[in-house]
């Protein structure tokens, strides 16, 4: 009985030990975590929006407006939204950042700028779950694709795009493909519903 006790005691001993040694941890690493996460969506901000001087987060309400667009785009997410100004601090446009659960793999997160007048700048990849090889391919072929473009609404093509609204699909990856265009014509909704009163 003895020897249980104290075999108990040595483990609650060794546990308690890891548990302060990981919370030490834990809080040693946030801040850091923190901040680079803080510079990742900086950098996406100043990839589609390059002539912008500062960005500026504003508070994404989830009202009622919020919520007409949401039943629209129920596999997508509107995370983050910044303000994206000249250095007099005048408005060029916007930074969505979109979260599209409809990959192959799980969700794929991306910020994209938009003008005033409607036009996308582009879109950056924040963090995809996409298998290694699709992840790459969207980043190289799909990215490009939506630069500069003003249309109502994006479709993909797997037989070369002709039209002004039509994507290249990722070859072997339509589901990848799909995604990224449901996000990024879910955000240019945002900017309509929301942004553009």
């Amino acid at each position: 009985m003895k020897q249980i006790i104290k075999d108990a005691l040595i483990l609650f001993a060794i546990t308690a030990i890891a548990g302060v040694l990981l919370a030490v941890v834990n809080e040693m690493t946030k801040e850091p975590i923190a901040r680079q996460e803080e510079e990742k969506k900086q950098e996406a901000c100043r990839a589609v929006f390059e002539d912008a001087a500062e960005f500026v987060l504003l508070e994404v309400n989830y009202d009622a407006t919020y919520e007409t667009w949401s039943a629209t785009y129920p596999s997508n997410e509107i995370t983050e939204v910044y303000e994206a100004c000249d250095a007099s601090g005048n408005l060029l446009g916007y930074v969505i950042t979109v979260v599209n659960k409809e990959g192959y793999n799980g969700d794929i997160s991306f910020a994209m700028g938009m003008r005033l007048d409607r036009t996308l700048n582009g879109i950056a990849i924040l963090a995809t779950s996409e298998t290694v090889g699709l992840g790459l391919e969207a980043e190289t072929v799909l990215v490009p694709q939506f630069a500069n473009r003003n249309v109502e609404s994006f479709v993909y093509t797997k037989n070369g795009a002709v039209a002004e609204n039509e994507i290249d699909a990722i070859s072997s990856a339509t589901i990848t493909t799909n995604a990224f265009v449901n996000g990024v014509n879910a955000g240019m909704a945002y900017f309509d519903l929301v942004l553009q009163k």
